[in-house]
């Protein structure tokens, strides 16, 4: 029984770091569309959750990104992060 405690509590903490790092996986030579990327995916680039993922793909409905650097008109994205995004951030398929 103390070793299934024991199993149980290491899985539960491998699951909760994970959680934290998986958005930082995407610097990993993946590039996010923000024309077409799902609030998931958004939601791996850095500063960015649910709520300011959710507000890109509404500003982009009506207003296609021209050049990474358009995610700044989106209300609560600001230099700072699109500077730690840059790398990353892509506007049409290559």
């Amino acid at each position: 029984m103390k070793q299934i405690k024991q199993i149980s509590l290491i899985i539960t903490v491998s699951l909760f770091l994970f959680s934290f790092c998986y958005p930082l996986m995407a610097a990993d030579g993946e590039k996010i569309n923000i024309n077409t990327a799902s609030q998931q995916e958004l939601m791996k680039l850095k500063h960015v959750g649910e709520k300011l993922a959710e507000k890109i793909i509404e500003y982009r409905k009506t207003n296609p990104f021209q050049v990474p650097e358009d995610i700044m008109k989106v209300q609560g994205v600001g230099e700072k992060i699109f500077n730690a995004n840059k790398d990353i951030i892509i506007v049409k398929d290559k």
